[in-house]
């Protein structure tokens, strides 16, 4: 069924990029030309008949991107636009591991310079990501994080039910903004998280219009070391399934958790371990009294090929 879509793009190349195990389809569209649809990019991710991946990141001017093409005008700076779709074809508001992923590939093709400790700036469709190299990966600032339902989460510091599959009884949740959605379930110890069966989509109730990305999140005892708090995650991404990594959803597991100890001492620092490895989560305040979230951690390219023809 996906040879039809993998034909049409026959010649096309690509790369095969992962940040801490959340993998991508990598393509190169200069010209803004390479109109690739929801049907081909599933065939692309397909895991047995295609190249697989978590999702697919096309590299394109931000100026040549449809209803984003005024991005530019007030971040000039940001030319590069990160088109990133699911592995179902659906189209995704951001990724913090794939804009790590996205920007390491352009260094490797030569579309951008960026020495270690220099910073770019990157066109999505939750507004401009500022991205930085590092040593040892990228730190990327994906801006503030908020909260979907405030008025509840004050009142109840949880705002939603989540049941996964075999669960009797279903958590309460709390609804995170990270430019795209999520809903984070704390779980009291280290062998629920173990067991959790993630393999169909966990229910949310209320189900949010656009769907959510679902966190489930252990911390580590004691969970402070060294001023750093450490927590485990697993994700369900929406779109996807389970992956092995989720940086939005690192972020938001980790701002969640914030929240809910936010009567206690303040945590800036976060180090977040999921299947695939580990990433930084970082809540810097701003000149102006907000708060930016920043994600770091490594990125590499695994794989180079040309689309073939059947």
């Amino acid at each position: 069924m996906y040879r039809t879509e993998l034909d049409q793009l026959a010649g096309l190349p690509f790369a095969k990029g992962h940040a801490t195990g959340n993998d991508f389809v990598l393509l190169a569209d200069p010209e803004g030309t390479r109109n690739i649809t929801a049907e081909q990019v599933a065939a692309l991710c397909h895991r047995r008949f295609g190249i697989g991946g978590d999702g697919l990141i096309r590299a394109v001017p931000t100026s040549k991107v449809p209803g984003f093409e005024t991005q530019i005008l007030d971040h000039p700076k940001a030319y590069w636009f990160m088109d990133y779709r699911n592995s179902d074809g659906s189209i995704a508001e951001m990724c913090g591991n794939g804009v790590r992923a996205f920007v390491h590939y352009l260094l490797a093709e030569g579309l951008v310079n960026l020495p270690i400790g220099a910073s770019l700036q990157i066109g999505s469709r939750a507004g401009v990501k500022t991205v930085t190299r590092l040593v040892d990966g990228y730190a990327a600032n994906l801006g503030p994080w908020g909260l979907v339902h405030e008025a509840k989460a004050g009142a109840d510091s949880v705002d939603s039910l989540v049941l996964a599959r075999n669960w009797e009884q279903p958590h309460p949740a709390l609804s995170i903004t990270m430019g795209n959605p999520h809903t984070v379930v704390a779980l009291p110890e280290a062998q629920l998280l173990e067991n959790l069966d993630l393999t169909a989509l966990p229910e949310v109730s209320p189900t949010p219009p656009h769907g959510t990305n679902v966190e489930f999140v252990v911390p580590s005892e004691p969970l402070i070391n060294d001023g750093v708090a450490h927590i485990k995650m697993r994700v369900y991404e929406r779109g996807v399934g389970e992956t092995l990594s989720c940086g939005t959803g690192a972020c938001a597991a980790a701002a969640a958790m914030r929240y809910w100890a936010r009567g206690t001492a303040l945590i800036n620092q976060w180090a977040v371990e999921v299947p695939g490895g580990l990433v930084g989560v970082e809540f810097a305040t701003t000149a102006d009294g907000n708060e930016d979230t920043i994600l770091s951690g490594p990125a590499m390219l695994v794989a180079r090929g040309v689309v073939g023809a059947s």
